[in-house]
């Protein structure tokens, strides 16, 4: 190791442990011990270019150990990132910051992902690199690899202790995603001391049982070592690759170093004046990075720029050669395309003929936009015969078929919104994913990094309520649709008919920086009269009365069939349906419209939901009631259940009466 690469390294340490302790809060641990292994692999093997950091075939790498944000930060300063200044990181964790506590995707320039949930960086590591496999195959010529670029990731011990981690490796090594390179920051240390208390696996070996070629580097400092494993990883071909390091967490400070103290807390004073004495820092200065440390990583992205220019000469061949790819690559990668493909779907909006179910109709809509949508590509955890999320001929996505756009995720719900989203913000591609709504409980954690990044990911998902049946309380939604709706920036859309499923897939696609869950029923739906396009406002009305109503029933989904005909029951009042497929676009639109629809005059209302009433009081106010579900599911036929629990319009208008 020359003596530059040594300061460089440490300066990575310097700025990581200078910036944690003005916070005073956050991990040094990561940055001091993964130093080495960051610096070998973006200095020497990560082709990115800091000058445009939104190349299209750049390298990605995901920090799944979010925690470790300062060696993050530290890399993007020195090799010239966005500006991102000394200040920036002096910044560390306060409010308005460039530099927040874990990697915020879009809010810091380079980063690639929002990480810190554990093991989230891997499954979004892996959709990525499912992504150039799959853009690859779209678009490579002969001499014109315009899509070859690899995935990296950096976890740790507790990423691999996730379950997450092993769904979505488990899915890489079966798909053979050679271009996908995950390191395993493994220091044998977790917050509450020795990973021997909780994780005595042999990672290794369950690695290989995943089909990965596994690597270890014994010494996490030895940049030839760590070259040497990467080259050896990408030299395979046909297994994506784990390379195990060994490192001390806290390296370079005397009374932390291979301590768990180190993990999760600032050095403090004296033991940063310790560290840059340990290491031979030319200053006690806070922040203090000597000139020719600079220089140097200036010197390395000028040479990063160079790759990427000798990409874009590569590039401009391509198109001159191949025109139609050019249009087709434009299309791809164009912010609007999703948008515009779908307003050229001539067959998109079609007038419901006949009772079906909304997961039915669903999979009709999918099957008509996909000539139109020729980068969208996605699947099921294991469920596509029910969910109706396969597109027919266009091949499934596998090893021998990276073209293929129907994924099988497996039965890894978690895992698939993981790689669902790490598909997405690879970019070039639109994707849904898709699971039982009761199962929506697995994809949370998912959906929430999905709302948070603001990526417009679809999730389908069926069997929406007790309607479910016979499978019983264990597969019956009652409060995952008020979960759903808790959540900012996610859009959960109940359709009653094909107009309002059709007006859902419409809000999903179309949509850029908002995810979507469509929530699709089991049993058949008649169409509704009053339905229309309307129902992209979230809410609507779908049968009106003459005048100002005495009543408004309020529903979703399968119940607002139930509220019409309860109207006709409650033939002496003046009566308004009122459909509310999304409550969130329905917060979007103007008070002059909400209050066209849902006059403050009228105090009688009732919402009508099969699922919680959490979440239906700002609707209903103090006066109004409830048809809802106020406890968990039965075993039993749906239309029996519907009757059971009180769904009938019989209830419904005597509890209209009973205001």
């Amino acid at each position: 190791m020359s003596n530059i690469e040594t300061m460089s390294i440490n300066a990575i340490r310097i700025l990581s442990a200078d910036a944690i302790q003005k916070a005073n809060s956050g991990h040094p641990g990561l940055p001091l011990g993964c130093a080495s292994a960051a610096y070998e692999l973006w200095a020497n093997h990560l082709n990115h270019n800091p000058a445009d950091p939104d190349w299209a075939n750049r390298d990605r790498f995901v920090l799944s150990g979010g925690h470790g944000s300062m060696l993050l930060y530290s890399l993007l300063h020195l090799f010239g990132y966005g500006n991102l200044s000394k200040e920036d990181l002096m910044n560390f964790r306060q409010l308005g910051s460039k530099t927040p506590g874990h990697p915020e995707y879009g809010h810091t320039v380079g980063i690639e992902a929002t990480t810190g949930p554990l093991g989230a960086g891997m499954g979004m590591a892996v959709g990525m690199a499912i992504a150039e496999s799959h853009l690859s195959s779209v678009f490579n010529k002969d001499e014109f690899p315009v899509v070859d670029h690899y995935t990296y990731a950096l976890g740790g011990d507790g990423c691999m202790m996730e379950g997450i981690s092993s769904e979505t490796l488990s899915l890489a090594g079966t798909l053979g995603l050679s271009k996908l390179i995950i390191f395993y920051d493994s220091n044998e240390i977790s917050i509450e001391g020795s990973t021997d208390i909780a994780f005595t696996e042999d990672v290794q070996k369950r690695m290989e049982a995943f089909h990965f070629q596994t690597i270890t580097v014994e010494d996490g400092n030895d940049l030839g070592a760590i070259a040497r494993a990467i080259e050896e990883a990408k030299a395979d071909t046909k297994r994506p690759s784990f390379i195990t390091i060994k490192t001390q967490i806290g390296y370079g400070c005397p009374a932390k170093q291979g301590k768990a103290s180190a993990h999760g807390e600032p050095l403090g004073a004296d033991n940063i004046t310790a560290l840059k004495e340990n290491l031979g820092w030319p200053s006690t200065e806070p922040f203090f990075v000597p000139e020719e440390v600079y220089s140097h990583y200036k010197k390395l992205a000028e040479e990063k720029a160079e790759v990427e220019a000798a990409w874009n000469v590569m590039f401009a061949a391509y198109c001159e050669e191949y025109p139609e790819m050019e249009v087709l690559w434009n299309s791809y990668h164009d912010p609007d395309g999703t948008s515009k493909a779908i307003d050229a779907c001539t067959d998109f909006w079609k007038k419901p003929e006949k009772a079906d179910a909304t997961r039915n109709i669903s999979g009709q809509i999918l099957n008509r936009v996909k000539t139109c949508i020729p980068n969208l590509i996605g699947g099921s955890a294991d469920l596509a015969p029910s969910n109706k999320t396969n597109m027919s001929d266009v091949g499934d996505f596998s090893k021998e078929d990276r073209g293929g756009r129907n994924m099988h995720f497996g039965v890894r719900e978690l895992g698939m919104t993981a790689i669902g989203n790490g598909m997405l913000l690879h970019g070039g591609l639109r994707t849904y994913i898709a699971t039982f709504f009761v199962f929506s409980d697995y994809t949370k954690p998912m959906a929430r990094l999905a709302s948070l990044m603001g990526i417009p990911q679809t999730f389908v998902f069926t069997h929406d309520s007790i309607g479910v049946g016979e499978d019983g309380p264990t597969h019956e939604p009652i409060e995952q649709l008020a979960m759903l709706r808790a959540m900012p920036n996610f859009h959960v859309f109940r359709p009653c008919d094909e107009i309002e499923t059709e007006a859902a897939w419409y809000s999903a696609l179309t949509s850029k920086k908002t995810p979507t869950g469509l929530v699709l029923t089991r049993q058949n739906l008649t169409p509704m009269p009053g339905s229309s396009k309307d129902a992209l406002k979230g809410g609507y009305v779908i049968d009106d009365c003459e005048g100002t109503p005495d009543i408004i029933l309020i529903a979703s989904g399968s119940e607002v069939e139930l509220s019409v005909k309860a109207k006709e029951l409650l033939a002496d009042q003046k009566v308004r349906v009122v459909s509310m497929p999304c409550m969130d676009l329905f917060e979007e639109q103007s008070d002059e419209y909400k209050e066209s629809v849902l006059p403050k005059a009228v105090r009688k209302r009732v919402a009508v939901e099969a699922l919680s009433d959490f979440g239906w009081g700002k609707y209903v106010g103090l006066d109004g009631a409830y048809v809802t579900m106020t406890g968990y599911g039965a075993s039993g036929p749906a239309d029996q259940l519907f009757k059971h629990f009180g769904f009938t319009a019989e209830r419904v208008a005597e509890v209209a009466k009973s205001l």
